[in-house]
Formats: structure tokens, sequence, C-alpha cells
């Protein structure tokens, strides 16, 4: 009796150490990057407004970081056969930010925005497809398997590429 008392008391400090570890790495939060397989129903819709049409998600082509404090950012290529040609060109996907970013050299308030990469530069619209922001794009020759959309990099600084090309993503101050 004695001895399934102390193995029971012995697996009672085990979980509770186990939990107690668990609510540490919670506390200390980490950012995930996350890939195509990750992105549901939740966090992205299989449909997005822009330009007064709404444009179905490409999901197999979708990328995104999700931080410590539980703040997304998802991005993910688009059908875009639906509108005009000049904004097809500029519209290739769509980005949902829940944090203020720097891409590239620009600050981009929260929000929701369409991109494309066009001409060795990163264009990112309102939803109207007015210009928010622009920057330089860089090719990075290096990159065994090119995918259409990821992205990649430790913890605080990513790279966002379509293709090889691709630029800097990090979270605004």
């Amino acid at each position: 009796m004695i001895h399934a008392k102390r193995i029971w008391f012995g697996l009672l400090i085990l979980a509770l150490s186990a939990t107690f570890a668990h609510a540490q790495d919670a506390a200390k939060g980490t950012e995930k990057l996350l890939k195509a397989s990750d992105m549901t129903e939740k966090i992205l819709p299989d449909r997005v407004f822009f330009r007064g049409q709404v444009a179905g998600v490409q999901k197999r082509n979708a990328a995104g970081v999700h931080y410590a404090d539980d703040a997304y950012v998802i991005v993910t290529l688009v059908d875009s056969s639906g509108y005009s040609t000049d904004i097809r060109e500029k519209y290739q996907g769509y980005l949902l930010s829940e944090v203020p970013l720097m891409i590239g050299d620009q600050k981009v308030p929260a929000g929701a925005y369409g991109f494309g990469f066009v001409g060795g530069k990163l264009t990112i619209m309102d939803l109207g497809s007015h210009e928010v922001a622009q920057t330089a794009s860089a090719k990075d020759a290096d990159m065994k398997r090119p995918v259409p959309l990821q992205i990649v990099g430790p913890a605080g600084k990513y790279r966002l590429y379509a293709g090889r090309e691709y630029v800097e993503l990090s979270r605004a101050q």
C-alpha cells in the first residue's frame, strides 16, 4: 500500500513538473513559421476581397508567421483571373497582418493588402488597389528548390519569397 502511494505521488509530481514546464514555454512564447498545411479556414478563408471582387486563394501557396503573442501574418497567392490585365499584373497575392510590418525598407500597418512581385520590386496595395508601399526585391540564385510562395528565416527576421525573388520581412516596432 505504501509502495503504491509513493508511485502515485511520484507520477503526480512528474505530471505537475511537465505542466509547469509547458506553462513556462507558453509564457516565454516562440514564433512559428506556418506552411500551407497549417492554413485552416480559421486563419485563412477560401476567398478574399480585393478591388470590388472576391478572389479564390491558393492555400497550397500560402505561408505565414504565428508570433508568440498569438498575432498572425499570412500571405497567399490568389486566383486573379477575373481582374483586368493592369490589376492582374500587380495583384498576385494577398497579405493579412495583425501587426505592423517592415517589408524591405517600408513600414506597412496591420491590415489586409494585395501584393505582387513585378520588375524587381514588391508592390503592396490597399483593398482598393491603391499603392501603399513599394520596395526593391532581390534574387536568391543559391536557392535549391524555389516554390511559388514561402516565408523562410530565423525568428524575427524573415524572407518572403516568390520563386527566387524575395524581400526582407520583420515585425515593426
